[in-house]
């Protein structure tokens, strides 16, 4: 692998389905997606039956937890092994210019490798690549163990980079037709579509590789941000796939410890993650709210008083006639008081925290979810997409649904180059349906 190390980049060899396979059946959405809609998983494995599909390596985390987990990651393995060893896959070495297609919308991505030598989720890193969100660190060990020792590694993490004038991957659209077709078609589920296009002109690679290597010029940078000289430079961060990034790291960090030849430790696959970069300001991204869903009020417990006593009796609630106005509400405010919308079984109401130790509403009622759960008031809280599926698991019996405000794309870099991570989970690029397929796959050993 040709590896880049001043821009923690890697140009990777990629292994792609050999022509003859259904890719509508191969490529499913990322397995953090529908984790409280099991029914949506089932329809897939449904769709896929028998055919050859990334829906056989991958762990949907609606079922984690759940009976079988065990089996399930020796089924993947296998999975892997038997795709590996029955010559299913065609290599490609280079970028991958991508174009994912939603209702009328075109995201535009490249499909790269990134030093996880030169990534910190931990808050308050420097590093080159950066977590954007606060990590859950109990997330991790569930993926750790089904990532490790296994053969392959297939991306939906999508790493970003800010670059208003469109630099890098602008030239890859305006030369798409001399580019090398590698696939496309129709994702399932009514997801859009997905094209493919090997970027193997030298020339290309280069202009890719200059302008990252503007972005990620000290000088530039500082102007850029209004950034005292000095400031650690942040080129590429988080977008999807936060806690699948945090576990390669892992894995890397314990195959180091356990090394005794450092050099070959140092090429090792390991090293290496194979991840979709994405501008910031590509006009297709759209930063999402992701929306909080509790379950299992324990009996007894009133969530309203206490948050009131948690808030120090800085919060107000009061109903609202409809979903439409709760809306509204939400998505106009400015500043204070942060204003969150609450979707219980007997309608809808506006809660409104006139003074927080956090900046965005996420934080604010984030903070009092942790303690609230801590304190076993509840049985569980989910995190997820679209104002429907918030909207109708929130009037279930027993559930209360938090519907929160989007952020502001634009201001995700310097808020992260000056306060460290965001709340967790406090924004998403699309709704579900517009999250990174499984496509490509790479080598892990």
């Amino acid at each position: 692998m040709e590896i880049y190390e001043s821009l923690a980049l890697g140009i990777p060899n990629i292994l792609l389905p050999r022509p003859g396979i259904d890719l509508a059946k191969w490529a499913v959405v990322a397995c953090d997606q529908f984790t409280s809609q099991p029914d949506y998983w089932d329809r897939v494995k449904e769709f896929v039956g028998s055919a050859p599909s990334t829906l056989n390596l991958i762990f949907p985390e609606a079922f984690l937890g759940k009976p079988g987990e065990e089996e399930r990651i020796l089924a993947i393995r296998a999975a892997m092994r038997n795709y590996l060893e029955s010559g299913l896959f065609d290599e490609h070495r280079g970028f991958v210019y991508v174009e994912r297609q939603v209702e009328s919308k075109t995201r535009r991505g490249l499909v790269a490798c990134v030093d996880l030598d030169q990534y910190e989720f931990s808050r308050g890193s420097t590093s080159l690549i950066r977590a954007t969100e606060g990590t859950i660190l109990e997330r991790i060990p569930p993926r750790v163990k089904i990532r490790e020792a296994a053969p392959l590694e297939l991306p939906h993490i999508m790493v970003l980079f800010d670059d208003p004038e469109d630099t890098v991957i602008g030239p890859l659209s305006d030369r798409r037709s001399s580019l090398s077709p590698l696939y496309d078609f129709d994702l399932m589920m009514d997801s859009g579509r997905l094209s493919g296009y090997g970027v193997g002109e030298k020339r290309l690679e280069e202009g890719i590789i200059n302008a990252l290597k503007k972005l990620a010029d000290p000088a530039s940078f500082y102007r850029k941000f209004g950034l005292p000289a000095g400031t650690a430079v942040l080129l590429f961060a988080m977008g999807d796939g936060n806690h699948s990034l945090a576990t390669a790291k892992t894995i890397r960090e314990k195959a180091k410890q356990a090394a005794a030849d450092k050099k070959t430790v140092a090429a090792s696959p390991l090293r290496q993650a194979l991840v979709e970069l994405v501008n910031l300001h590509d006009p297709a991204l759209v930063f999402e709210p992701i929306h909080r869903l509790l379950f299992g009020l324990a009996p007894g417990r009133n969530l309203i008083e206490e948050w009131g006593r948690f808030s120090a009796g800085r919060l107000s609630v009061r109903k609202v006639a409809d979903l439409e106005k709760m809306k509204r509400a939400v998505d106009g405010q400015r500043g204070l008081p942060h204003k969150i919308g609450l979707i219980q079984a007997d309608g809808f109401s506006l809660a409104e925290v006139a003074a927080s130790g956090s900046n965005l509403p996420v934080g604010t009622l984030q903070a009092f979810l942790d303690a609230f759960l801590k304190d076993k008031g509840a049985r569980e809280v989910d995190y997820v997409h679209g104002t429907e599926t918030v909207a109708e698991l929130g009037r279930r019996p027993g559930h209360i649904g938090f519907y929160l405000p989007a952020m502001d794309k634009r201001d995700l870099f310097k808020t992260v180059i000056l306060d460290g991570v965001l709340p967790r989970k406090t924004f998403s690029m699309g709704e579900a349906k517009e999250k990174r397929f499984y496509l490509e796959a790479r080598r892990l050993s």
